[in-house]
């Protein structure tokens, strides 16, 4: 069709728009399901009130110290090897990489990766990281992705979600935790744990009323806790976290891997949503974006234009998985350093996360990571004696992460460790 203006047969009118607006703000059961849980724990306002309150780093510490946490010596040693400059600066980094040159280069500080690792499942892990870190010169990651059990962390009595929270903090980087309503807690009746996942893949496991409940858990853990980031799996939650946020909570979530944003029109349409409910001033609840497994550069290339026409550029974290699990996930070897270090110098705002060790080095372990690894519980790690392999894998983790900070180091690209550790 020559000379067809084809982008205005797109055009939404504003008689469309009224009518989602009726909807919004009508009375409906969906809508006042959604209020009715919000309500519960007070005004957006109030709400917020009480998470900020619970973040604060000293009223973490005194509740750590009232519960007599075994992690807050653990904590107290952190920040005093922060202060005491233990962690090598990213000036000392770059000259340990490249030599005298490193200070004539000029960093590309505009497009600089966050160093992402998944996941921080035990508090104690963060501990080894941090003193490997000390004893080898190397940087610690700027942002954290957690899926231990919510409910297992609270009733051990430990303080593990308040240790988390205060030595992000202390360390400066962001974190994310996954919320127990996230489909492997029976919401489907037709799919059981493991043994079932592939039922999950599309984010199908939020059926029925499960939705609501994710509202619940994620206003419990902010007010209770502090607890600001979460993982977002299904298209029904996403829309709630919206809807929460323009409601006034700041709440702040990452989509995970497993909602399948796999080609630059699923992407446009989550982008389109958030910017249909951002607040005034551009925000939105999407602070991550993590693709599948298949993307390649051009796709997120593509979409990268559209985050920036949408005005999210700064707000709209692209995650991408540079490793992953050895098994039970995708097909090995798995490895995306070169394409990452490429995509680096034309997108700004990405992330890059390792969830797995590099191939050549999963190989030689008797344990290889394990995406099933994360449905185990405590008990059943203990009870099999994996807790140091699963150490060992996340170690592995870490240094895949710093394998990355070379290759970007390397080729003048900037990278955002965990800031309060690696002073400029």
């Amino acid at each position: 069709m020559k000379g067809t203006d084809w982008g205005e047969r797109l055009r939404i009118s504003p008689a469309q728009l009224e009518r989602i607006n009726a909807v919004l703000t009508g009375d409906n059961r969906a809508l006042r399901a959604f209020f009715d849980v919000v309500a519960r724990y007070g005004t957006p306002e109030e709400i917020n009130r009480k998470a900020e309150e619970a973040r604060q780093l000293p009223n973490i510490l005194a509740r750590l110290r009232e519960m007599d946490s075994p992690y807050l010596r653990d904590l107290e040693w952190l920040e005093r090897e922060r202060d005491a400059g233990a962690f090598i600066s990213l000036s000392a980094y770059r000259r340990r990489i490249l030599g005298p040159k490193a200070d004539e280069m000029t960093f590309d500080e505009r497009r600089a990766v966050t160093l992402e690792i998944s996941a921080l499942q035990y508090f104690p892990w963060l501990i080894a990281e941090a003193q490997q870190a000390i004893d080898r010169g190397e940087l610690m990651p700027g942002r954290y992705i957690r899926v231990r059990k919510m409910k297992e962390q609270e009733e051990a009595g430990e303080g593990e979600i308040l240790a988390v929270s205060a030595a992000m903090q202390i360390i400066g980087a962001s974190y994310v935790e996954t919320l127990d309503t996230k489909g492997t807690d029976g919401s489907n009746i037709h799919l059981g744990g493991p043994d079932t996942i592939t039922g999950y893949f599309g984010g199908v496991g939020e059926p029925n009323d499960y939705a609501l409940k994710w509202v619940d858990e994620y206003l419990y853990y902010y007010t209770r806790y502090g607890v600001k980031q979460v993982l977002n799996t299904n298209a029904g939650t996403v829309f709630l976290g919206y809807m929460l946020h323009k409601l006034g909570i700041d709440i702040e979530f990452k989509i995970s891997v497993f909602l399948g944003n796999d080609n630059p029109y699923s992407a446009l349409w989550t982008l389109l949503a958030a910017h249909l409910f951002a607040r005034p001033d551009g925000s939105t609840a999407l602070v991550g974006f993590n693709w599948s497994n298949s993307v390649n550069n051009e796709t997120i290339e593509i979409t990268a234009e559209l985050r920036r026409l949408l005005g999210f550029e700064d707000f709209v974290r692209f995650e991408h998985h540079i490793t992953e699990a050895f098994r039970h996930i995708v097909r090995q070897p798995y490895l995306r350093r070169d394409e990452l270090v490429e995509l680096a110098q034309k997108v700004p705002n990405i992330s890059a996360k390792h969830e797995g060790a590099d191939p050549d080095v999963e190989r030689t372990r008797e344990h290889p990571s394990d995406i099933l690894d994360y449905f185990l519980s405590r008990r059943d790690i203990e009870e099999q004696g994996l807790m140091p392999a699963l150490l060992r894998n996340y170690l592995d983790k870490h240094d895949a992460l710093n394998a990355t900070a070379r290759a970007l180091t390397e080729h003048g690209i900037g990278v955002i460790a965990a800031r309060r550790l690696h002073s400029p």
